[in-house]
């Protein structure tokens, strides 16, 4: 299957946050919850959330941003990820110049082949 950008469906997240869907969960077998690519302007964030039953990993494609990980505060830049496990917090905050583009899988212990749950082990 080939899927264009322009084909590709967004949303925003408040302001300065867009969510580009790079995979729609049945294209995922139903275990990923959101495959996509995020870009977060300059002084736009994603605010502090915890992930229940499901996990969420970040890669940085372009850019640089601060994240929360629970209690610790890091800077991610080009090439670097951040994994949040089931039942943990972070935030992503971007505080630079230029645009952060994300590549982010969220996996849901909720879903699963034929509504089997998935285990994240």
């Amino acid at each position: 299957m080939i899927r264009k950008q322009e084909q590709q469906r967004t949303f925003t997240r408040g302001t300065g946050v867009e969510i580009r869907v790079l995979a729609e969960p049945d294209e995922m077998f139903e275990a990923g919850r959101l495959y996509a690519c995020i870009t977060v302007e300059p002084g736009a964030s994603l605010d502090l959330h915890r992930h229940e039953e499901e996990m969420e990993s970040f890669y940085v494609a372009k850019g640089m941003c601060r994240v929360r990980d629970n209690e610790t505060d890091a800077v991610l830049r080009e090439g670097d990820m951040l994994i949040t496990p089931d039942g943990q917090t972070h935030a992503v905050y971007n505080e630079s110049d230029e645009p952060a583009e994300l590549i982010a899988l969220i996996v849901s212990r909720k879903q699963g082949v034929n509504g089997k749950s998935v285990p994240l082990t």
